[in-house]
């Protein structure tokens, strides 16, 4: 399959991942934030009831626990967001987001599977703007973590990219990664992040250098 979008760390591919996982091979580090499956329950609180989370209350459609399965075999570590809403093995190593400034109907809280032989860990940081127009983004700082907690890993997948925040850390790490995402409009989101040459975890200094990559190698 061609890829979507291609440089020297990231490579992304535009299609279901159940298409091309198994070519794939395997990698260090599985970091994924697949759908939650949670849907109409996001209403609860008014932010989850506006207009723009409508889309998100139709493809939010957790993956079968199959899928799963095959993917966290795929690496060596693995690290799922939202795994307390999936059928997973035990964990000795729960990963939780601290959310700051949460507000009362949101959780104050996110939680990561992993298979790390290590004690739990925590990371506080606030819930920041959807920058990159993705309803469910993770920050960044927050990916840059996870990838520090796994160790020495070289090679990562992410088969539901979305707008390409693990692309985005792996490449500031100097990290190879393949990304998969099916919807296209968050493809080129992601492809345009990685345009971005500047290393900032941050993502509030503007970055200046001149792009280079390649962009819709599809098309």
């Amino acid at each position: 399959m061609t890829p979507y979008y291609q440089d020297d760390f990231v490579t992304l591919y535009n299609c279901d991942c159940c298409e091309i996982v198994p070519t794939l091979g395997r990698f260090d580090l599985l970091l994924t934030d697949p759908p939650y499956g949670i849907g109409n329950r996001m209403q609860g609180g008014t932010w989850g009831a506006k207009a723009k989370y409508a889309d998100f209350r139709a493809w939010d459609v957790a993956p079968e626990t199959e899928l799963l399965t095959a993917i966290v075999a795929l690496a060596k570590r693995a690290i799922i967001w939202g795994g307390n809403y999936f059928t997973l093995p035990p964990s000795r190593c729960w990963l939780v987001w601290d959310k700051q400034n949460a507000v009362p109907t949101m959780a104050d809280c996110e939680f990561a599977w992993s298979n790390l032989d290590r004690p739990a860990k925590r990371m506080s940081l606030p819930v920041g703007v959807h920058t990159h127009g993705h309803p469910t983004e993770k920050p960044l700082t927050l990916f840059s973590w996870c990838i520090q907690q796994a160790g020495d890993v070289q090679t990562i997948l992410d088969p539901f990219a979305g707008s390409g925040t693990t692309g985005r850390a792996a490449k500031d790490l100097g990290r190879k990664c393949v990304l998969i995402e099916r919807e296209e409009r968050y493809c080129e989101i992601a492809a345009k992040r990685m345009l971005q040459e500047v290393f900032n975890f941050s993502e509030t200094v503007e970055r200046t250098s001149a792009p280079t990559g390649n962009l819709f190698l599809d098309a």
